[in-house]
């Protein structure tokens, strides 16, 4: 019997063994997900500093000056000179722009085809297969006939990200659509709920993992077809992956470095924005926001 105390209140049970170790546990383990990407972080800028200062020479046969050492990149692209650092800004926001229309663009079309589809096999029998071939084709097959239909500035370059894209939201989208369990379409039938209905309350809550992960996947795509787009449509105002494309022709490694720096941390970016989205939307119920 548990002891009461002098009101009559029950007197709470003090914690057990069993749950100081699973706080002790929780705290670990927390520490180490906190302390795990800073060890790699400080590995790979080791690794950087070994091969840059020895293994490039000793080991490739290659001159130092084709990979400078970090410190010298932070240097060059961002501290020493303010017109290099003005450039490669307003390179990132450029092309940060037109990666973020390129995927709302394809957010559209893609969830919009992926809705199109789930509604009948035949129409997804039509549809995906040249979804498929629009994936499965080169990008830079594309780029001549884009450039001759809609000429090398800022729209060819947001038609690239489109392409580029698309693909991943149709897929997620279409197979969370789909993955709905029988048993509740059935619950829907029973209540002669509307297609419309079925869609907004069953089909697309059901879907929302899936379309977080096509939307994450689809935003590094978006960013990697900004810079790819900046490295052929050669007109118009620079974008970084221009900007990185000049460094090279110059030999400026240290600068074409931290252009790369910088494309890669707004692809990070643009993947986190979405993963963060994904945890509004999902909470803490489903496994992919993390929350385990």
């Amino acid at each position: 019997m548990s002891a009461s105390t002098p009101g009559g209140a029950p007197r709470p049970e003090p914690a057990g063994p069993g749950a100081t170790g699973s706080a002790s546990v929780g705290r670990g383990k927390r520490r180490t997900e906190r302390l795990g990407p800073f060890v790699v972080f400080v590995l790979f800028i080791g690794l950087w500093y070994l091969v840059s200062g020895w293994a490039i020479d000793a080991v490739f046969g290659k001159p130092s000056f084709l990979l400078p050492p970090p410190h010298q990149v932070i240097a060059a692209g961002f501290l020493d000179n303010a017109m290099i650092r003005g450039q490669m800004f307003e390179g990132v926001w450029l092309s940060a722009q037109v990666a973020f229309l390129g995927l709302a663009i394809a957010i559209v079309v893609g969830m919009g085809l992926a809705v199109l589809m789930s509604r009948a096999r035949w129409i997804e029998r039509s549809l995906y297969p040249y979804a498929v071939a629009l994936q499965a084709v080169p990008i830079l097959a594309f780029v001549p006939l884009i450039g001759s239909f809609f000429g090398f500035d800022f729209t060819s370059r947001v038609l690239v990200c489109v392409i580029i894209s698309v693909f991943p939201i149709i897929a997620n989208t279409l197979f969370g659509l789909l993955s709905a369990e029988p048993g509740q379409h059935d619950l829907f039938t029973l209540y002669a709920a509307s297609g419309r209905q079925r869609l907004l309350k069953l089909q697309f809550p059901a879907a929302l993992p899936s379309i977080f992960t096509g939307l994450r996947i689809s935003a590094g795509l978006a960013v990697i077809g900004a810079v790819v787009g900046d490295f052929f449509f050669r007109q118009g105002e620079p974008g970084i992956g221009r900007l990185i494309d000049v460094y090279r022709s110059r030999n400026d490694n240290a600068e074409m470095f931290a252009a790369v720096i910088l494309a890669a941390a707004l692809g990070i970016a643009v993947f986190w924005l979405f993963g963060f989205l994904g945890r509004l939307a999902m909470g803490r119920w489903h496994e992919s926001t993390g929350q385990r």
